[in-house]
């Protein structure tokens, strides 16, 4: 008999995108993001299907389908695919990338546990890319930071910003007490 008071655990395995030019909105997520097409092939219906992947466990971190129209989005921080990487200097690196590609309105936001950037991709699709601080602060916070400072003084920056909210601490200190409450759970 199956435990119905017990729920799995998830994690995310991908996303699927309406792409309205597959070719187009591909490459842009391999030679702007860096991703790299799987697979790629024919769906019924006549569209095609495109796997793209960073990870080598993953086969694919997205999935897109040509010939669709993608929703309409006025808020990029709403309906978007976010994106972990490493360093602030990976974000620099992104955006450069990204202009150079063309992609206005790069927005960036310290979220207090993360720096972001978000954009809209090709076809108008909202992503985020982001780098974990080391702090832990209640969300939703949102602050504009200046990614063209050094590494350490963005962090300092951030930290001024955030000692004061509410749930303020160390982000090992919240993942720690969040993996505790998980396991009563």
């Amino acid at each position: 008999m199956t435990d119905t008071k017990t729920t799995p655990r998830l994690t995310l395995g991908h996303t699927t995108l309406a792409a309205r030019d597959l070719d187009r909105l591909s490459s842009f997520y391999c030679d702007v993001l860096g991703f790299h097409v799987t697979n790629r092939g024919p769906v019924p219906g006549g569209s095609e299907i495109a796997f793209l992947s960073q990870d080598p466990s993953a086969h694919h971190q997205i999935a897109m389908v040509g010939g669709l129209e993608p929703p309409s989005a006025a808020f990029v921080m709403v309906d978007h695919l976010a994106f972990r990487t490493g360093t602030l200097d990976d974000l620099r690196v992104l955006r450069a990338k990204l202009e150079a590609a063309g992609i206005e309105g790069i927005l960036p936001i310290c979220h207090g546990n993360a720096w972001s950037l978000y954009f809209n991709d090709c076809e108008g699709n909202g992503v985020e890319c982001f780098v974990d601080t080391p702090f832990h602060v209640a969300q939703p916070f949102a602050q504009g930071f200046d990614l063209d400072q050094r590494d350490e003084d963005i962090t300092e920056a951030t930290r001024k910003q955030v000692e004061s909210e509410p749930e303020f601490r160390p982000m090992t200190q919240w993942q720690a007490e969040f993996a505790r409450r998980l396991q009563e759970s």
